[in-house]
């Protein structure tokens, strides 16, 4: 890392007062570095309060130039733009050169989402006669249900489903813990899996809170969730290309067309941004379109 006691600060901030996972901290620290390599090849010596709107835009093109995508240069603004923040915040500088400085266009691609029908049709391809029918299927309601990633799904505790107030707490990216409504459903199939089968497994220590354990008596692997759903997918005779983070698409955007607040889908997702969640809202979009297309006299 280069020598910067900026950066230095940076990475505290990012790590205390974020609780950003290393891997994140480590992921920002590195775009940020990029400028101050691109300071070093001009020859610039250059002091953090000089910085101008002008110094980043010919960083922007300097990075463009070395043929990063748009996305990996909206990553390294928002992490430039998030470093000056920081620096405002501890009053190092006084003006935000940030401020000015667009981000790329990006073309976002749509995320696949399943209809209600596909989602009953792939819960009612398990047997829940078999042995890991009703854990799969109490898998898919959550998934379903709360719209949880998949790591959130492994991770979920008995200790932490609040059957009485039909609550769940998750802990997300950067060890963010959030509440999460949990319906009826999800609440039963997971019940009856507490109550029906997992008391019969041998449990392994350190897996005594898990919710969701293989045969052997320790936790699932976002592998074998993968493979659940595919397998899944192939019995229900569905030919989209399907992933668990599918069901969490499917859960917000059901949500967001059936009329639900875009912030209250945003906290339920974990999303730190509200642009984030705003892709969910593509249905409406195309909706509206079509009745200007439709009804509109210059159209």
């Amino acid at each position: 890392m280069i020598n910067n006691p900026y950066l230095k600060s940076y990475k505290a901030y990012l790590r205390l007062e974020r609780s950003l996972a290393v891997n994140s901290i480590d992921a920002y620290l590195s775009d940020i570095e990029k400028l101050w390599q691109f300071f070093d090849l001009k020859n610039q010596q250059t002091n953090i309060k000089d910085i101008s709107i002008n110094d980043l835009k010919l960083f922007v093109s300097w990075i463009n130039e070395l043929g990063m995508q748009a996305a990996s240069q909206a990553r390294i603004i928002s992490g430039l733009k998030s470093f000056f923040e920081f620096l405002m915040l501890e009053q190092l500088i006084d003006i935000n050169p940030t401020d000015l400085l667009e981000m790329p266009r990006l073309s976002r691609k749509l995320p696949d989402t399943l209809n209600v029908h596909e989602i009953n049709a792939l819960i009612e391809a398990i047997d829940a006669s078999k042995r890991n029918g009703m854990r799969d299927k109490a898998i898919l309601e959550t998934l379903y249900g709360c719209g949880l990633r998949v790591t959130e799904l492994i991770t979920l505790r008995i200790s932490n489903v609040y059957a009485e107030n039909e609550f769940i707490k998750v802990t997300g990216k950067g060890d963010k813990e959030r509440l999460i409504p949990i319906g009826n459903t999800a609440l039963k199939f997971i019940q009856i899996y507490l109550t029906e089968v997992r008391v019969h497994i041998p449990v392994k220590s350190g897996y005594e809170d898990f919710i969701f354990l293989n045969p052997g008596g320790t936790g699932l692997s976002r592998i074998s969730v993968f493979k659940l759903i595919k397998s899944l997918a192939l019995k229900a005779g569905i030919k989209k290309s399907i992933s668990p983070h599918t069901f969490r698409h499917s859960f917000a955007t059901h949500l967001i067309d059936g009329g639900a607040d875009l912030r209250a889908v945003q906290e339920m997702l974990g999303h730190s941004s509200i642009i984030t969640t705003e892709i969910y809202t593509h249905t409406d979009r195309d909706y509206l379109r079509s009745v200007v297309t439709q009804y509109h006299p210059r159209s």
